[in-house]
């Protein structure tokens, strides 16, 4: 009986037996056959070398896939153990994903790894790519296992093996003298990694708790190519140039400092300034958008967050209680319940749906110091949450306009690149099944109706519902999370909320979480990094930077700062007796959108010369001229 293989572009191929993924893709194109790394058979990744036996969708990776890069450096991540393995036998390994963008293995080492070790291990993966190694699956019972990593003394193996079921069937990959516990797949040999790149050193502890042992961490990454490798490091200069720890230092935004507490910012005038802007704007486009503005308390009474099921299902993130009149109140990890708690408190008709409840809310959250990232991950942060509250029928209609706000929104600060996904229902949830379906529906259609692209990810909605997640890229193609607008039907039932229908009876609303920025701490760091410091006019927390040449144009800088100050610039004095060249230096460091130089000359003549940051010296001109160039450059970015 005959097989018949069906690939992506909807061709099919015919074989009277069972034959190789490899030996398909080598009867495609022999350099199809050279780049592949992997087969998806039936949506399922596996070894390229996987014999199909019966009739079979089938798709070949290469790097050039997602799941062709993740394969790849995951198999990187063992060729980085086995060298190391080498080199210090007594070096216990652990675990070694691969990542966004290449690979990590963690070392249980007393000393931290040099930089003269990470060129060792280099050099030794470059002499294990060079032999070729096969990587070689085998399945083996757990007992097997146990035994096999007991004699090589992997304590850390055995400890992942002792929560894995005692039935389950466990599976191994070797290469030359190293073996690893792992579900695959991997890639066919270590020759067909062609370029490798140790990249950096740190701790971390085992599992991300910081109640256990520190181990040592290697980053690293590889490619096909030299060519890929040098354009990956032009990146992260690009990256490392643009990175908001060193602009927020730099500009002097923000701070985060053992004594306040790790994970708790503190915003400087500038930064404040900024966010002040991002806020100001925020509010703006809410209310003409038909959003209640609300604020709540810091923290709430322990049995808010029971009726929530924070308590049950959350509390480990939350921050301890303290003790209020004899009763337990908690510092909030979220906003919605005291939403909820706001509609709860009248009594609501129809007629009056939906209703748009918005809040900027700090929330706090436990993090563990390990994963703690500048404004990225932190443990005080500042919700742009709304709640909409709406009849069944209203759904389609506040989805899409929610979508449509939400991007507008994104693109006023310049994002234009978005990733969209639509989370459908998982396996644990709540909620009735056609809920679940009109709201996934509803999320679909809106984005269908907006002509926009998305992906769905099958089951990665909350428990609670459905969602669209928007993801934004950067300047240097980097996504961001950000925009989330998720369905509950949980918080609804758990508050019993209701509105009264226009048959005049109860019903339960439809509830939709939403938030535009995420937290505005990672939405202002990805802003920064994206601008590269370099901030939209109206977004620079000084806009013009007046310079006086000598004190003698002190009181004609001052004149100028009144006007500029009374059309809404935000302009400051450098009154300071530095040389001209160096004032210019500072400003253009400070990233200062405009600078006005003043000498004699221009005094005398009521003129200015004006410079633009990034393009330089715009030529001499007069107050009025000044304003409609900054003006012009406002309207144009």
């Amino acid at each position: 009986m005959s097989i018949v293989i069906s690939l992506p572009d909807g061709s099919k191929k015919e074989y009277p037996a069972a034959i190789s993924a490899l030996d398909i893709a080598k009867e495609i194109s022999p350099r199809l056959a050279d780049a592949a790394v992997a087969a998806e058979i039936n949506g399922k990744l596996m070894d390229i070398g996987t014999m199909i036996e019966s009739d079979a969708d089938l798709v070949i990776h290469t790097f050039k896939t997602e799941a062709g890069k993740e394969l790849y450096w995951h198999s990187t991540a063992h060729l980085m153990a086995q060298a190391v393995k080498q080199l210090w036998p007594e070096v216990q390994v652990t675990i070694g994903p691969s990542i966004e963008q290449g690979f990590y293995y963690d070392f249980d080492r007393e000393e931290s790894f040099t930089e003269e070790d990470l060129a060792k291990i280099e050099a030794r993966m470059k002499e294990l790519i060079a032999q070729d190694l096969p990587y070689q699956r085998k399945e083996l019972s757990k007992q097997e296992a146990v035994e096999i990593f007991s004699k090589m003394g992997e304590n850390y193996k055995i400890e992942l093996l002792s929560e894995i079921p005692d039935t389950d069937v466990i599976s191994t990959y070797t290469q030359g003298d190293f073996i690893d516990l792992c579900r695959g797949p991997h890639i066919p040999s270590t020759g067909k990694i062609k370029v490798i790149k140790l990249l950096r050193s740190s701790g971390a502890y085992w599992r991300g708790d910081e109640k256990n042992k520190m181990l040592k961490r290697i980053y690293g990454i590889s490619f096909p190519s030299n060519k890929e490798l040098n354009a990956y490091l032009l990146f992260l200069e690009e990256a490392a140039k643009r990175d908001h720890r060193k602009l927020g230092k730099d500009l002097d935004l923000f701070s985060i400092n053992d004594e306040v507490g790790a994970g708790l910012v503190l915003w400087h005038p500038n930064g404040s300034m900024i966010r002040h802007q991002i806020e100001s704007y925020w509010k703006d486009q809410h209310l003409k958008n038909g959003y209640k503005l609300v604020n709540s308390p810091h923290l709430g009474r322990s049995k808010l967050w029971e009726t929530s099921g924070h308590l049950s299902f959350y509390k480990e993130d939350m921050y301890s209680a303290v003790k209020v009149d004899d009763q337990e109140y908690y510092i909030k990890p979220m906003n919605c319940p005291f939403h909820l708690s706001i509609y709860n408190a009248n009594h609501h008709s129809y007629r009056e749906l939906p209703i748009r409840l918005a809040e900027l809310g700090t929330v706090y959250r436990y993090e563990r110091s390990g994963v703690l990232h500048g404004l990225m991950r932190v443990r005080g942060f500042t919700q742009d949450d709304a709640h909409i509250i709406c009849t069944p029928e209203q759904v389609d209609s506040e989805v899409e306009k929610l979508i449509v706000f939400s991007l507008d929104m994104l693109r006023h600060f310049g994002f234009k690149d978005f990733m969209i996904y639509l989370s459908t229902k998982p396996e644990a949830s709540v909620g009735r099944d056609e809920d679940w379906q009109m709201a996934t529906e509803s999320l679909k259609a809106s984005l269908t109706k907006l002509d926009l692209p998305f992906n769905v990810d099958e089951g990665g909605g909350a428990f609670y519902g459905p969602k669209i997640d928007i993801k934004i890229k950067d300047a240097i193609g980097r996504a961001w999370q950000c925009t989330t607008i998720q369905f509950d039907f949980n918080l609804p039932e758990r508050f019993d909320m209701q509105y009264i229908g226009a048959d005049n009876t109860a019903h339960r609303p439809y509830m939709i979480h939403r938030a535009i920025f995420g937290s505005l701490e990672r939405f202002f760091a990805t802003l920064l990094e994206h601008h590269g410091g370099n901030l939209p006019l109206w977004l620079a927390p000084t806009q013009m930077m007046m310079l006086p040449i000598t004190d003698a144009q002190l009181d004609y800088c001052k004149d100028l700062q009144e006007k500029f100050l009374a059309e809404g610039l935000r302009c400051e004095i450098d009154p300071r007796s530095e040389k001209i060249g160096y004032k210019i230096r500072e400003a253009e460091l400070k990233k200062i959108p405009f600078m006005c130089i003043i000498g004699a000359k221009e005094a005398e003549q009521n003129r200015l010369s004006l410079r633009r940051h990034t393009k330089g010296d715009l030529g001499s001109m007069t107050y009025d001229e000044a304003l409609a160039a900054i003006k012009d450059d406002h309207e144009q970015n």
